[in-house]
């Protein structure tokens, strides 16, 4: 889901630099001191995650997990995945500098929804919280696949049925990250619930 260098118009690119930028700052400011070291093992994850590539149809598809970072990291989503993009854009020539902007917020952007979105249902029941997690596993990779098909549309418009395919190429993604979201989330929630911040009644 990576935008590669060279492909997105100076508007597009511009639009995302400012907006990643803005949500980076907020994130850093919202992170609390002893959250910091979930912020750098979700971090980690996400970077992991996203280096295993597999061809379906016409796109590369991979695991993102930026539902599962967003639902226990919130705003502070936007600097963690920053961290991850840049070093594989870096080290891994995945994406590129120019387009990090939009790559940033391509992920972040629905991860944070999904943190605002689904963290009021967990809880509740391991029911509920395994179906919350599921929500927000599915719905990050929904709302990503759009928002990266918006940015190929709004460079070109006869970019609509690539953008199209990468959307249907990654239904299989959003219903195997939606699993394993669902079971991340009801796992932590019973060994280690600190990494969870559930809201105060």
């Amino acid at each position: 889901m990576h935008i590669s260098e060279g492909v997105l118009s100076g508007p597009v690119l511009a639009a995302g630099a400012v907006i990643a930028v803005a949500g980076t700052s907020l994130g850093l400011k919202k992170i609390e001191y002893d959250r910091i070291v979930h912020v750098a093992i979700l971090a980690s994850a996400f970077f992991v995650a996203s280096l295993i590539h597999v061809n379906i149809g016409p796109a590369s598809v991979h695991l993102i997990l930026n539902g599962i970072v967003g639902l226990l990291l919130g705003v502070a989503a936007f600097p963690a995945i920053l961290t991850a993009l840049l070093l594989q854009s870096v080290f891994f020539q995945y994406g590129g500098l120019t387009a990090l902007g939009v790559n940033v917020v391509v992920m972040a952007v629905p991860a944070v929804l999904s943190h605002y979105l689904f963290l009021p249902l967990l809880g509740k029941s391991s029911t509920l919280n395994f179906t919350a997690g599921f929500l927000a596993g599915l719905f990050s990779i929904l709302f990503s696949s759009l928002l990266l098909g918006a940015a190929l549309w709004f460079t070109n418009h006869n970019f609509f049925e690539t953008s199209f395919a990468i959307i249907m190429a990654h239904i299989p993604v959003m219903i195997i990250e939606g699993i394993i979201t669902g079971f991340c989330v009801t796992f932590f929630l019973k060994v280690y619930p600190e990494i969870i911040p559930l809201r105060k009644k």
